[in-house]
């Protein structure tokens, strides 16, 4: 290879790390102090498509024969996976019912996590803060079946051209609930009805619009979620054998 080329190759890939690097280090991130039942939770301003984690999962509408809304985080997640969200969702099959769900590994070099989950959401006239308490339960069992210690959630609701519920407070509902179902399998890993596992971090993406409403109302459910767990009948499931 001539010098000339060489040097000027090696230049652009190191120009290209450090812009990669200093698209990183901007990304607003905040970090709970709290850790409840050992999972670390943050709120990233960060989308779908660009975290790093064991399993990313995100939410979407019943399947439209009209079509379905796809903007920001929503369309940009679907261009990276080359079209799989819309294919799969346009062929009908990934009919988005509420908590219906689908698992795949994404194609090669399209995105940084390992694993990718859609969770329905059901028809988009019904959504409510109850559909996201089924969503919250679904990913924490999931995650743990799949034994994913780093699990990533964006609901891309607003993506979707809904506005129905406040951003923060379906993040709180999600993260109260995610909670309340891992303590339970916890508790059934203490009484050895399940394989000991562990979650280690949990991370909520948010765009810049959305992020300190999530950083408020998620801390606000972490501490009333975790007086709650508290409170919980610590007798075991099952009773003695005899």
């Amino acid at each position: 290879m001539n010098t000339k080329v060489f040097t000027l190759s090696l230049a652009l890939a190191v120009f290209a790390a450090r812009a990669r690097a200093a698209d990183t280090s901007s990304l607003k991130e905040n970090v709970f102090a709290t850790v409840p039942l050992g999972v670390q939770l943050s709120i990233k301003m960060i989308g779908p498509y660009t975290q790093d984690a064991d399993l990313q999962i995100i939410c979407l509408f019943k399947h439209k024969n009209s079509g379905d809304t796809y903007q920001g985080a929503a369309k940009a997640t679907d261009e990276h996976l080359n079209g799989l969200l819309s294919g799969l969702r346009n062929r009908g099959e990934f009919a988005g019912e509420l908590g219906e769900t689908i698992l795949f590994t994404p194609p090669k070099d399209s995105i940084p996590a390992k694993r990718f989950m859609i969770i329905g959401l059901g028809d988009e006239k019904n959504l409510s803060l109850d559909s996201l308490r089924v969503v919250g339960r679904i990913a924490a069992r999931e995650s743990v079946r799949l034994k994913a210690r780093h699990v990533a959630w964006a609901p891309v609701i607003r993506d979707e051209g809904n506005s129905t519920i406040e951003v923060g407070a379906g993040d709180r509902t999600f993260a109260e609930q995610f909670l309340s179902a891992y303590d339970t399998e916890k508790r059934l890993q203490a009484q050895e009805l399940e394989p000991k596992f562990s979650i280690e971090s949990l991370t909520i993406e948010a765009g810049p619009a959305y992020f300190d409403s999530a950083v408020k109302q998620v801390g606000e459910g972490i501490d009333s979620i975790s007086a709650e767990l508290g409170q919980r009948d610590t007798t075991p499931y099952c009773s003695a054998a005899k």
